[in-house]
């Protein structure tokens, strides 16, 4: 039971994440160097 629960935390951590991710790219944040260009030498967008 306690492995289920676990898991079942685990996996919304995940699903958080990945929906965070999704809005910045939709945002048109990149996900690489977080949309400040001094440190990717201007070529993230």
């Amino acid at each position: 039971m306690g492995t289920f629960i676990v898991g079942i935390i685990v996996v919304g951590i995940v699903g958080l994440s990945i929906r965070s991710m999704v809005r910045d790219r939709q945002n048109g944040k990149s996900t690489q160097c977080g949309g400040d260009c001094s440190h990717c030498s201007g070529h993230c967008h």
